[in-house]
């Protein structure tokens, strides 16, 4: 609920406007992990440049400091598959190893995207702290098949920061579904990539158009200047 003591400026940052409670508010970074961000991925293994992705990492993490200094709750999220892919339908595994090196195979940091494999794990600069919430995920929206939307519900939360990897696919489609379970999505441009440099500013472009069909873009900057514009107690855990 909010009250004048927890009550956050928006500011514009939040499209809806009206006041906002810290507690209404989360942090989410979406699949910072080896095998999208880090040398000897699978990415890297594809033969795909990492600069991309990695160059939000410290974007992200500014971002990360700020939620974490005004308490607000921090969401991080792994995409990955069980040992024995009984999550992983064909037709998924089928389009990643048309680019020869597919989900559950095994490449230099373990098996792709299965769970507990050093590929899997989020890298070590944006490693959650205890009480942050680690989603995981079998599909590309943070939402799909996961208990993310409980969460959000049970801890009355319904404002979405969006931040991770990769623009073009994971992070647009959390922020589309996330509308589609009515939360209010802001997506923060400077701490999200894709690989592709023209797939990013196609997404970006995407997204903005016609006002932000599924949510708003705006930056960290923004972002930080929202959070300092709150007042009262931090939220709790």
């Amino acid at each position: 609920m909010t009250t004048p003591e927890n009550e956050v400026a928006t500011g514009g940052f939040w499209p809806l406007g009206g006041p906002v409670s810290k507690t209404e508010i989360a942090l989410i970074i979406i699949d910072m992990q080896v095998d999208f961000c880090a040398p000897g991925g699978w990415v890297d293994q594809l033969g795909e440049d990492v600069s991309n992705t990695r160059s939000v990492i410290e974007p992200i993490r500014d971002a990360l400091d700020a939620a974490r200094e005004a308490g607000i709750t921090v969401i991080h999220t792994r995409e990955g598959h069980k040992p024995d892919l009984s999550d992983l339908h064909a037709n998924k595994q089928w389009r990643t190893r048309v680019h020869g090196l597919g989900i559950g195979d095994m490449g230099k940091t373990g098996r792709i995207l299965v769970q507990g494999e050093p590929g899997w794990q989020i890298i070590p600069e944006l490693q959650p702290v205890e009480g942050e919430l680690i989603i995981d995920k079998p599909g590309k929206s943070s939402f799909h098949r996961t208990e993310l939307a409980d969460e959000l519900e049970k801890r009355g939360i319904t404002r979405l920061v969006v931040t991770g990897v990769t623009s073009d696919c994971c992070v647009q489609s959390t922020l589309r579904d996330g509308f589609e379970y009515g939360i209010e999505c802001v997506l923060l441009e400077d701490c999200t990539a894709a690989v592709e440099t023209p797939n990013h500013e196609a997404t970006i472009e995407i997204l903005k158009s016609f006002g932000g069909r599924w949510g708003g873009v705006s930056d960290r900057a923004a972002f930080k200047a929202m959070l300092d514009g709150a007042h009262g107690e931090k939220a709790d855990g």
